[in-house]
């Protein structure tokens, strides 16, 4: 029995991961494991429920106790409720980086990322994908994209947002995530600036093949 196949794809915010992610998978018929969501889900469960942000232990309780899972068609659900929509806020994505620094809970995300990983082939994205959560994955894909782009990219979900505060935004991120955004060693980087959503899945699904 062959096992299941697992292609990594990581990068900084506006790369193109989910995108790419989610039509590499919908074109190989593999799973899409978006593990930003996950961190995303936890954050909107944490505001919920006035869980202190800067509590790692706290945090990482409210993880263990509310395990994130994903439905057949892709929605993310914690506690039982279905936040698909509610994870994408903007309110969301300023508080995220503040849960997803703390190690405790960034141990327990790993470990109920390596757990949905297992079900069959899988495209999972996110940070430190390929270097920490499954260091034993087939194919690594580490994205990178100029700043001024992937700013243009956000600017697509974030309408009514400058082009200069998301640069800024983005170069902040950057920092703050530096320590869980690094390739790792064996891991293929794709410079995504250029190159439509189209190409960089073809180029990766190139190299799935090749691993066949």
């Amino acid at each position: 029995m062959n096992r299941a196949m697992i292609v990594a794809i990581d990068g900084p915010a506006g790369s193109g991961k989910s995108t790419v992610a989610l039509e590499l998978a919908r074109r190989l018929g593999f799973v899409h494991l978006d593990t930003g969501a996950m961190y995303r889900a936890l954050t909107w469960l944490a505001a919920r429920d006035n869980v202190d942000l800067e509590d790692g232990e706290a945090l990482a309780r409210l993880a263990r106790e509310n395990p994130v899972s994903f439905d057949a068609r892709g929605h993310v659900e914690i506690a039982g409720e279905d936040v698909s929509t509610g994870i994408r806020a903007g309110e969301i994505d300023r508080l995220v980086p503040a849960l997803a620094r703390h190690p405790e809970v960034r141990e327990v995300m790993r470990e109920r990322q390596r757990s949905l990983g297992t079900v069959g082939d899988a495209v999972i994205e996110g940070r430190d994908i390929g270097s920490v959560v499954v260091p034993s994955a087939e194919v690594k894909v580490f994205l990178v994209a100029d700043v001024v782009e992937r700013a243009r990219r956000r600017s697509l979900d974030r309408p009514g947002v400058g082009a200069e505060s998301l640069v800024l935004e983005l170069r902040r991120r950057d920092e703050r995530d530096a320590v869980n955004t690094q390739p790792a060693d064996d891991a293929v980087l794709l410079d995504t600036t250029d190159l439509t959503v189209d190409q960089v899945v073809l180029r990766i699904a190139e190299l799935v093949e090749a691993r066949r």
